[in-house]
């Protein structure tokens, strides 16, 4: 008789488990502008200004389009677009930034530890690429075009090199 009870439960719990599904809850409103607010509800890190207050503004931003100085030791610059520049990307999980570079100019190997980068290139070309974690530690290169994009996974260690002789503009989106 237990063997029956047995099966029956292994039976049920299998059947229960194929129903189950694993994806990211629902948000639990529409957005959450960032605000430097005591008073508000803190969510991911940020407190959100109460919705009703909202304005198009919070989900804004302008300049992209401008060239940055690359006179640095790495000869790049990063502009960010994040929640500190567009208060409304605050938990959406998402961000941008666009990246100068000066000829021969990189951007050094680093990681993004929670998120998943693809870069398109506006202009020039650049020699980018990123290195497996596991045992192999392989490294997948590629040269990149006007035109051309590349992703690089979550938390690996990538880069990015302007190969060429003239600036070189590229734009990452960032899954976090």
């Amino acid at each position: 008789m237990k063997g029956v009870q047995f099966l029956v439960a292994f039976v049920v719990l299998a059947l229960a488990s194929s129903f189950a599904s694993a994806s990211d809850p629902s948000p639990l409103q529409d957005f959450c502008v960032a605000i430097d607010d005591y008073k508000s509800v803190f969510v991911n890190g940020k407190f959100c200004k109460d919705p009703k207050l909202a304005t198009p503004k919070d989900f804004f931003y302008s300049g992209l389009n401008i060239p940055q100085n690359t006179s640095n030791p790495v000869g790049s610059t990063v502009t960010p677009v994040n929640v500190v520049q567009i208060p409304g990307l605050n938990t959406l999980g998402i961000s941008l930034a666009r990246i100068d570079y000066e000829p021969y100019g990189q951007n050094p190997p680093h990681t993004h530890p929670r998120a998943i980068e693809i870069l398109f290139v506006q202009e020039g070309t650049l020699y980018v690429g990123f290195v497996t974690s596991n045992t192999d530690n392989k490294l997948f290169t590629k040269v990149l075009n006007k035109g051309d994009v590349f992703v690089f996974p979550i938390g690996l260690i990538h880069f990015q090199f302007n190969i060429g002789k003239t600036n070189a503009v590229a734009f990452a989106a960032l899954s976090s």
